[in-house]
């Protein structure tokens, strides 16, 4: 049975993609930085009829929590299939760029940048123990440099520069890591869930949890021949689901 690892995955996107795992037959680590919490929502989810998930406590930002994380990992598993770096979070708004405070940014980037890097280094050698090893790198179409330089983007105006930078950022990290892992069977790629209804944004966007959860599945649960190195999302009408840099 494979094993996959979803931080952030006690409520809105991250829930609904380790309850979609769990159905086809995968040991799902719930990440929840508060593990009562985690714990509570996998009891809700065992009642309900899911199998095989588990809550695990990881704080991204906290190195000591994430080594802990690795070690259970390692002690139950022996290895870990699949990463799924969906922690994520917004920051505090207004984002001017010209005002918003460096700490602030700074922020943001602990989790959105710097926390993806810490859990990633932290499970790589799990990872390398695989016969079928993915990470896919929660994004936003926000973090595209490209799509934001053209003003007929209906998303043009939203220049949150904790937000935006954070998440070019991680698709950066993505690019680098895909590359440096070609030769290993690796498949590392951003992905996009698109602008999803969850709390995260006050419930403003038009998807829905159970589209984003599957959108992100379908482009983790691929195949040794399967891509690597890119930006999908699920704002992308088109028929490859690429997003451009």
């Amino acid at each position: 049975m494979d094993s996959v690892l979803i931080t952030g995955a006690n409520r809105s996107i991250g829930l609904e993609t380790a309850k979609q795992l769990s159905e086809k037959g995968l040991f799902v680590y719930l990440g929840s930085r508060d593990l009562a919490k985690g714990e509570e929502v996998v009891k809700e989810l065992t009642q309900q009829g899911f199998k095989n998930i588990k809550a695990i406590q990881i704080d991204v930002t906290n190195e000591e929590s994430v080594l802990k994380a690795k070690e259970i990992v390692e002690k139950e598993q022996g290895k870990l299939d699949i990463l799924i770096n969906n922690a994520g979070v917004l920051g505090d708004t207004p984002q001017d760029p010209s005002s918003t405070a460096v700490e602030k940014i700074q922020s943001t980037f602990d989790t959105n940048f710097f926390g993806v890097i810490r859990v990633t280094q932290a499970f790589i050698e799990l990872l390398k123990k695989s016969k079928n090893p993915r990470i896919s790198n929660i994004t936003s179409g926000l973090g595209s440099l490209t799509l934001h330089s053209d003003p007929a983007w209906k998303y043009y105006a939203i220049k949150a520069v904790s937000y935006v930078s954070s998440k070019a950022a991680l698709n950066a990290f993505t690019v680098t890591l895909a590359y440096e892992l070609k030769d290993l069977g690796f498949r590392v790629n951003s992905i996009d869930p698109g602008y999803t209804a969850t709390d995260f944004n006050h419930f403003s966007g038009p998807g829905s949890v159970e589209s984003a959860a599957g959108f992100i599945i379908k482009h983790t649960l691929t195949d040794k021949n399967g891509p690597t190195g890119k930006f999908f999302s699920n704002d992308i009408e088109d028929e490859s689901e690429e997003s451009p840099w």
